[in-house]
């Protein structure tokens, strides 16, 4: 069923093309990511769709009864409302309707007249089918679970609104959008201001939930597991890719190698043909010179390849420092509670750790002490020899609001000339007139490239970074990826961007509210451990016994594990798997062919045996592994 149709929407800001007929098709229960580098339109796109900007030209038709609930970016509360208050405001409709049931349900009681009876026991079905069809029953308990999931303690459910920071604010906006069970959901960048638990609770909800919904975000993980489909935006035209954010990249990978060897294959044609006309228009051959420029005139040229790459960023080669760049040792730090005790751990030349932990446990505080900045409790850090430290601060206070940005990055030793910082700055995106700007002009985005490209001109080869990807677009933070898993420096760095930490970090300082973790690996390997051994509870200590026993007990033995599937040989098994496996593999491929993703009813058969052959995989790895147990 189809929720919306957009057709040919144009948008234009001044001489800027932000539109330039975008088509775009949402139907009942989809998942759309939509993806496009900064400044691309994608806010704008999302407010037509939802009534609040009008385009320039095209059409936006959405089905007659559909409701539709757009993430705003600023709050507009009432300030003496509870955090309770205004999130039940949010399903206030339905308390009433529930109430309208009560008094329907007494009237039936009262109720002699036959002909009225039927009337009212109708009206009482509609509603409690309503009621039921949106788990309207349990309203205290729905506003209890997204305030939960999203942060909330008990004790500020009764906070005024007035009293919530802009982060926590912001939250409250997602949980009303949340709990409203709008048919459509329109989110820009819903897991701003979410801490990682409260991420993950916002995509398990999101998969459970049965509005479709279109999406931005620059979290890949997130846009992995949440999304069916994905919507590139790029210099005002759409590109639809069936799947989520990683068959969006292999598909998108190969879209290109097709664009481009059509586009290079095109042009070595014209500029062939174009030689020819040049050599031959004026002599004996004229007449083919001629039937050529008749030819070339008639070509419809192939568009170019629509490829985003992000700059390419670089930090140099800086100074070598010592081998051990810090140690920290009995660490503690704490304001009206403890946020971490007696913490100790040693980083080494070209390392590069990642904090990990959820708002408020104390990330910023450990740089904050590192850097000397904030006096610990107890304990002490000492930096290793040659060290010299760059910091990146997550609100760009480094950079002098009112100077031009090319003067802004000069280091203190003041020996980089002007076109050095321009060719840095370029390195980071910042080209042309932008580069001249007083920093105060720039966005969000841009200012965190030139805090990225000062720290380039400083040198340094150790370098504190609090969250360095906020407001970078996808391919920003690929090429930040790239340049840190280049940088032959140390990196010790807090972000919320699992593929973030995951592509960067070698090791991780985990924050939990009860104790600190040191993993040696990335995100994934973090992740194993809490779904593992982190997750195991840990053994019973054995009572002492207070005398010797006359009778020796034989000793427990461990409860065998019952079969859940029939038995079948390991080889058996493995060669399905493999079967499976190769079958999903050329799905993927199939999707990528023109003539099955222009087929939209041949992409629904081709994903639908996909989810089939994800399904039983799943069931053919569990079943292995207990055929493993059992059978060995």
């Amino acid at each position: 069923m189809i929720l919306l149709k957009a057709e040919n929407l144009r948008k234009h800001y001044g001489t800027q093309t932000v539109l330039d007929g975008v088509a775009l098709e949402v139907q009942a229960g989809e998942r759309i990511g939509l993806l496009g580098p900064n400044g691309s339109g994608k806010t704008t796109l999302l407010k037509i769709l939802a009534g609040l900007e009008e385009p320039d030209g095209g059409t936006v038709n959405r089905r007659s009864d559909i409701q539709v609930g757009y993430l705003e970016q600023q709050p507009n509360f009432l300030p003496d409302r509870t955090v309770w208050q205004e999130a039940f405001a949010a399903v206030q409709h339905w308390a009433a309707l529930g109430q309208q049931a009560v008094q329907i349900a007494h009237q039936l009681s009262q109720c002699t007249d036959p002909q009225e009876h039927r009337r009212l026991a109708a009206q009482f079905d509609q509603i409690h089918q309503l009621l039921q069809h949106h788990q309207a029953y349990h309203l205290d308990r729905n506003v209890q679970q997204v305030l939960t999931g999203l942060g909330f303690s008990k004790q500020q459910w009764e906070q005024p609104v007035g009293q919530l920071s802009g982060g926590e604010q912001s939250r409250l906006l997602l949980a009303k959008l949340l709990l409203g069970q709008h048919e459509l959901l329109l989110l820009d960048e819903p897991s701003n201001h979410l801490d990682l638990e409260m991420t993950l609770w916002l995509e398990e909800y999101l998969l459970s939930c049965s509005s479709a919904m279109i999406l931005v975000s620059h979290d890949r993980y997130f846009l992995d597991r949440v999304c069916t489909r994905i919507v590139e935006l790029f210099q005002g035209k759409v590109e639809s890719y069936p799947g989520n954010y990683s068959a969006y990249c292999r598909l998108k990978a190969e879209r290109l190698l097709v664009q481009r060897r059509t586009y290079e294959k095109q042009q070595a044609a014209i500029a062939k043909a174009e030689e020819f006309i040049r050599r031959y228009s004026y002599g004996q051959r004229h007449a083919q010179a001629q039937d050529r420029r008749k030819k070339l005139a008639r070509i419809q040229p192939v568009e170019p390849p629509r490829e985003i790459t992000g700059p390419p960023m670089s930090f140099g080669t800086p100074s070598r420092s010592g081998d051990i760049v810090l140690r920290v040792e009995g660490l503690s730090k704490g304001f009206e509670r403890v946020l971490f005790r007696d913490l100790s751990f040693q980083i080494l030349r070209g390392q590069r750790w990642g904090i990990l932990g959820p708002n408020g446990s104390g990330k910023t505080t450990l740089l904050k002490c590192i850097l000397g900045q904030l006096p610990p409790d107890s304990g002490r850090v000492e930096l290793g020899h040659g060290v010299v430290i760059g910091y990146f601060d997550q609100h760009g206070t480094q950079l002098p609001e009112q100077e031009p940005v090319v003067d802004a990055i000069r280091p203190p030793s003041g020996q980089m000339e002007t076109q050095e910082r321009r060719d840095l700055l370029a390195r980071f995106g910042i080209t042309g007139d932008r580069a001249l700007q007083p920093v105060r002009c720039l966005s969000g985005g841009e200012r965190n490239r030139a805090n990225l490209a000062r720290l380039a001109a400083l040198g340094a080869n150790f370098l504190l970074l609090d969250e360095p990807t906020n407001h970078l677009d996808l391919w920003a933070r690929q090429s930040l990826e790239k340049a840190l898993q280049e940088f032959p420096g140390t990196v010790l760095f807090v972000s919320h961007d699992r593929y973030f930490i995951n592509q960067v970090a070698d090791h991780l300082i985990v924050l939990q509210p009860d104790r600190v973790r040191i993993v040696e690996g990335n995100y994934e390997t973090y992740r194993h451990l809490a779904q593992t051994l982190w997750s195991q509870p840990s053994p019973a200590p054995k009572p002492q016994p207070s005398s010797p026993k006359l009778t020796a007990q034989p000793p427990e033995q461990k409860p065998r594990r019952k079969r859940k599937f029939p038995y079948r040989k390991l080889e058996d098994l493995e060669a399905e798997i493999f079967q499976r496996e190769t079958r999903l593999e050329e799905l993927y491929q199939l999707l990528a062919t023109p003539e099955v993703y222009r087929n939209g009813q041949r992409v629904r058969e081709v994903q639908q045996e996909i989810e089939e052959q994800k399904q039983a995989l799943a069931r053919l790895y569990e079943h292995w592994e207990e055929a493993v147990e059992l059978d060995l």
